[in-house]
């Protein structure tokens, strides 16, 4: 495909899929392999892999000598677009509709591919164009809050208050739990914590101590308060 038809094509449903797969693995610092893309999508290493290579053959992704997938500049145009579609969707699932996080997820995902532009802006112009989902990712295109250095909790000492910045939207998936612990606990963006055990697994967020396992502290990043 050319790059003047790839500019003004749109990717299908299930590419969009890999796209924003892609795009969040990459965001958390990870390499985005087929074998981790068929986990994630819950399908087969063989059918990420010729999915994987329609994809290449189209032009939005390349592989690299390490098997590593890669978003080619489309590709990357493509996956914050499905993003930014996906992040105001959930906004707009909470905060007016007033579904849980998890809810809100997946019903984002089933909405992003169809909604329309114009139904989309006047979604977020309704919601006064929030720069972050209700996880405290940014919005693709948006300015990020203000405040300090980010850290996960496991990074955290014993007396070491801070406030919650975002959730991992990586860890958000591989720990289907995940949202539910935090919910249970009220750990949302802008709640302060103090860690009371080394290693960010027990705190207070105000309502007494409680214990999180390690993957939850992990995917939760607080902006300390001594920093």
């Amino acid at each position: 495909m050319s790059a003047e038809a790839i500019a003004a094509a749109r990717p299908s449903a299930l590419a969009e899929r890999y796209l924003e797969a892609i795009y969040y693995i990459e965001h958390e610092g990870e390499a985005a392999r087929p074998g981790r893309l068929a986990e994630w999508l819950g399908v087969s290493a063989p059918t990420a892999t010729v999915n994987l290579q329609r994809l290449a053959r189209d032009g939005w992704v390349r592989t690299g000598p390490d098997h590593g997938v890669q978003l080619t500049e489309e590709g990357a145009r493509a996956a914050t677009e499905i993003v930014r579609r996906h992040r105001i969707l959930e906004r707009w699932l909470t905060d007016t509709l007033g579904l849980d996080w998890a809810t809100a997820d997946r019903e984002a995902a089933a909405l992003a591919h169809g909604v329309s532009p114009l139904v989309l802006e006047r979604i977020d112009a309704t919601l006064g164009h929030p720069s972050t989902c209700p996880h405290g990712n940014v919005i693709p295109g948006r300015a990020p809050p203000r405040g300090g250095h980010l850290r996960r909790l496991t990074e955290l000492d014993p007396g070491d208050r801070g406030r919650v910045a975002r959730i991992s939207e990586v860890a958000e998936h591989d720990a289907p739990h995940l949202l539910a612990t935090l919910s249970a606990h009220m750990l949302y963006p802008g709640a302060e914590v103090e860690v009371l055990e080394r290693g960010g697994h027990r705190l207070d967020a105000g309502t007494g101590p409680f214990a999180i396992d390690g993957l939850v502290a992990r995917a939760v990043w607080v902006t300390v308060q001594s920093d």
